[in-house]
């Protein structure tokens, strides 16, 4: 029996248009009333996440930043969970950055830090519904960083170049595609997987209780945890590899149909 459905955001259940369909809102509704957890675990930071948490009604824990922050619910500050980037790697992934004239978002303390005011970060803040500040990195204190995210909104393949030379020269860090156009950089110790681990912990759980559900290659560790693992339709040919099972797309409420199948069948 399912008692923990985690589930990614973008892609999965929410769809490009930025609202949530009422199959995938009553769905949720559904699980909750028949007392099964839902978890958003997103690549996105607690700031955004914490709204989707609401728009949901959600009042489980939030994970943020691909497993590097998990924090008690969308309304407290209780962090449950805390992983973050050594300052070395930090300021060499700047440096990369730099060099490479990459644009690059910096999250330190939830706060969503920016050297130019471009259109990217305004596409990207826009999409979020964040506020973000302009500042040399050089002046932010780099002792708790969750997370760096290098954009291409142009070129999806330039962004999988970045993948494959930044997982060369810096092999110890975790770096993936969660999006055609973002790079992110972060911890070992901050993966969906990881989150998945804490969560099971924190609830007693056991592995064929957790049911798992994505679409991007972020997604992989977060599939590989959980006793079902559910990839969207619309979800990378690498993600569909780990899964148990292929659901219909974003767009045909793939996620209600999941639910219905695995969860909401024997309730």
């Amino acid at each position: 029996m399912i008692k923990l459905v985690a589930t990614d955001i973008d892609g999965t259940i929410l769809g490009d248009s930025g609202e949530f369909t009422s199959g995938v809102k009553n769905c949720i509704q559904t699980m909750q009333e028949k007392g099964i957890k839902v978890v958003i675990v997103t690549g996105r930071m607690f700031a955004a996440a914490k709204q989707i948490a609401k728009r949901l009604n959600l009042t489980t824990p939030v994970v943020a930043y691909q497993g590097g922050m998990i924090k008690k619910s969308a309304d407290s500050d209780e962090i449950l969970y805390d992983a973050c980037i050594p300052v070395d790697d930090v300021k060499q992934i700047i440096r990369w950055a730099r060099e490479n004239n990459i644009h690059l978002n910096l999250y330190a303390n939830d706060i969503l830090y920016v050297e130019k005011d471009n259109s990217t970060i305004k596409q990207y803040a826009s999409r979020q519904n964040l506020d973000y500040k302009v500042e040399s990195f050089d002046n932010i204190e780099l002792s708790h960083v969750n997370k760096l995210l290098a954009i291409d909104y142009t070129d999806a393949e330039k962004v999988t170049g970045w993948i494959n030379e930044c997982r060369k020269s810096m092999p110890h860090l975790y770096i993936v595609k969660s999006t055609p156009y973002f790079c992110e950089f972060s911890t070992t110790d901050a993966t969906k997987a990881c989150a998945i681990r804490v969560l099971k912990e924190y609830w007693n759980l056991k592995d064929d209780e957790v049911l798992t559900i994505g679409d991007q290659d972020n997604d992989i560790e977060l599939l590989k945890a959980g006793g079902i693992s559910v990839a969207m339709g619309n979800a990378t040919e690498e993600l569909k590899k780990y899964a148990d099972y292929i659901t219909d797309t974003v767009d045909n409420d793939g996620f209600v149909k999941a639910m219905e199948k695995f969860v909401l069948c024997s309730k």
